[in-house]
C-alpha cells in the first residue's frame, strides 16, 4: 500500500482524492502521471449492450447475464442508436450483451450498421450459435463478415466448464468448427478472435505467448483455427467481486492490480476511443461503468435520445477503483492488451 500521492502542480485544481476504501485512488495514481483528468480522444468504437438476456450463467461474468434476465434494448432505442450512429464518423459498432444475438433487434443493428459501412463486432458466447431458434445465425454474420469475438477462457474443458458451466467447452468447440467450416478464422474477411480471462484471481499472462500456445492446442486437439487471442483481465466488479469476496482475495488482488499500475495502459485505455450505449439507451464511457450504472458525467449527454458528437468525443472519463484492471500490467480492454 502506497502513503498519500504528491501531485503534480499542473493537476492541484483537480483535487483528486488521495485514497479510496484504503487503496490509492484512481484519479490521485492519473494525476502523478499527468493524466488527470482522463479525457476521451473521440468515438472510434460504438459499442451497443443490447440487454442482459443469455443463454449461460458464467462465473466471471461482469454483466450479471443469464437466462432469467429481463434487461433487452427494444427496437425503439436500436433505432436511435442507429440515428447517433450517422452522426459519427465510428469505423467500429462493437454489440454485445448478454448473448446478443438472443436479442430481437440484433440482426436489425447489425444491417443498419452495415448499411452505414461500419464494421461489426460481435460478442459471442459461441454456444449460441448451436440453439436450434439460432440456426442460421452463423450463416447470417458470415453473409455480413461480421467480426466475432468469441469467449473460451481455455483449450481444455475442466478449466472452460468450471468457468462457465458443465458441457460449455464442448458446445463451444462444436461452435468453433462449425465457423471454421463457413470460412471464419481462414479468411481475412471473416475474423475469428478469441478471448481469455483467468479462471482465478490473478493477472493474465502475456497475450502473444497465451495466443500461440492456444493455436498450438487448438490446432493439434481439433484442427480448429483462429486469427488473435485477446488477454482480458477479471475487474472486481459483479459475479467477479462476489467471487473475489467470498474467497478471501479482494484485498489480495486489489492489491495486485493497484502495484501493477502502468501509465502506458492507462493512456490507451479503451474508454478513451469508445462510447457504450445501454440496454435502455444510457450512454457510458465503458461497459464496466455500465455495470456500475456509471453513465457519463461532466456535463456530457447521458441518453442517446441526446447524442452529440461535440459533447461526447471530448468528454472527461468518468473513474473508479475498478479501472485499475484496465491499467494493470499490459493493460486490459475489450481488444485485449493495450501497453
Amino acid at each position: 500500500m502506497e502513503a498519500q500521492l504528491e501531485l503534480p502542480t499542473r493537476n492541484a485544481h483537480f483535487s483528486p482524492r488521495p485514497s479510496e476504501n484504503g487503496f490509492p485512488s484512481f484519479n490521485s495514481r492519473l494525476a502523478r502521471h499527468g493524466l488527470h483528468p482522463l479525457r476521451a480522444t473521440g468515438i472510434d468504437v460504438f459499442q451497443i449492450n443490447v440487454g442482459k438476456l443469455c443463454n449461460q450463467t458464467c462465473r466471471h461474468c461482469h454483466v450479471d447475464a443469464g437466462p432469467d434476465r429481463t434487461e433487452r434494448m427494444t427496437r425503439q432505442t436500436a433505432e436511435d442508436c442507429i440515428r447517433a450512429l450517422e452522426l459519427t464518423d465510428a469505423p467500429t459498432v462493437d454489440i454485445t450483451g448478454g448473448a446478443p444475438e438472443l436479442n430481437e433487434n440484433f440482426r436489425y443493428l447489425v444491417d443498419a450498421s452495415k448499411a452505414l459501412g461500419r464494421h461489426v463486432m460481435d460478442r459471442s458466447n459461441l454456444t449460441v450459435l448451436l440453439l436450434r431458434s439460432q440456426s442460421d445465425l452463423a450463416r447470417f454474420l458470415a453473409d455480413r463478415e461480421v467480426e466475432i469475438i468469441a469467449s473460451l477462457p481455455y483449450f481444455l474443458a475442466e478449466r472452460t466448464d468450471a468457468q462457465r458451466g458443465a458441457g460449455v467447452f464442448d458446445k463451444s468447440i462444436q461452435a468453433l468448427k462449425l465457423l471454421n467450416r463457413l470460412g471464419y478464422g481462414r479468411e481475412p474477411a471473416l475474423r475469428l478472435n478469441l478471448v481469455y480471462n483467468p479462471t482465478g484471481a490473478f493477472l493474465p499472462g502475456d497475450q502473444d505467448a497465451l495466443e500461440r500456445e492456444f493455436k498450438r492446442e487448438l490446432d493439434r486437439r481439433y484442427q480448429i483455427r483462429f486469427d488473435r487471442l485477446f488477454a482480458i483481465t477479471n475487474l472486481p466488479i459483479s459475479r467477479f467481486l462476489d467471487f473475489l469476496v467470498e474467497t478471501g482475495n479482494y484485498e489480495q488482488y486489489m492489491e495486485r492490480l493497484v502495484n501493477a499500475f502502468n501509465p502506458a495502459a492507462a493512456r490507451a485505455v479503451m474508454c478513451r476511443n469508445t462510447l457504450s450505449v445501454s440496454w435502455d439507451g444510457r450512454l457510458y464511457d465503458c461497459d464496466f461503468n455500465q455495470m456500475l450504472d456509471e453513465t457519463v458525467g461532466f456535463g456530457a449527454p447521458t441518453h442517446i435520445r441526446d447524442f452529440s458528437p461535440e459533447l461526447l468525443e471530448n468528454r472527461r472519463i468518468v473513474t473508479g477503483l475498478h479501472c485499475y484492471g484496465c491499467t494493470a500490467g499490459a493493460g486490459s480492454s475489450c481488444g485485449g492488451t493495450t501497453a
